[in-house]
């Protein structure tokens, strides 16, 4: 099913950040740090989908440089896909811009791709896979 997977959020400070969603009375997951991004992690579950609070782990990753130019504040949206690498194709064929050339592996082993912002109206777009079985 395709809807809303999480709304990614970049903030200086997971402990700082963690502190406030727990003030509303949401329940923060544990951390986790995907390397190949230079981001730490966390998702408050809310209704069906999650908000993903992310700190920089280096100045020099997309959520540094980003915290650099713009400050903490919504980074991407992302929707869950059921078929991403058929739905890469599709965009890939149609000259549709994308992040990167390949879908990458996350969060909790779910599989990504970033499409960029000039080919979704000024919003960097996450698509979202669900991990593999097994994995």
């Amino acid at each position: 099913m395709n809807q809303i997977d999480h709304l990614g959020i970049a903030v200086r400070s997971l402990a700082e950040a963690r502190k406030f969603y727990e003030k509303l009375g949401l329940e923060v997951m544990p951390e986790e740090t995907v390397e190949a991004e230079k981001v730490r992690l966390a998702m408050v579950p809310i209704g069906e989908s999650r908000l993903e609070l992310l700190e920089p782990t280096s100045p020099d990753s997309p959520i540094g440089k980003f915290l650099a130019k713009r400050g903490e504040g919504l980074h991407h949206v992302a929707l869950h896909i059921s078929d991403l690498a058929g739905t890469v194709e599709r965009l890939k064929s149609s000259g549709t811009r994308l992040v990167s050339d390949e879908i990458k592996i996350g969060a909790g082993g779910h599989l990504y791709i970033f499409v960029h912002p000039s080919s979704a109206g000024g919003v960097l777009l996450e698509l979202v896979e669900d991990a593999p079985v097994g994995v």
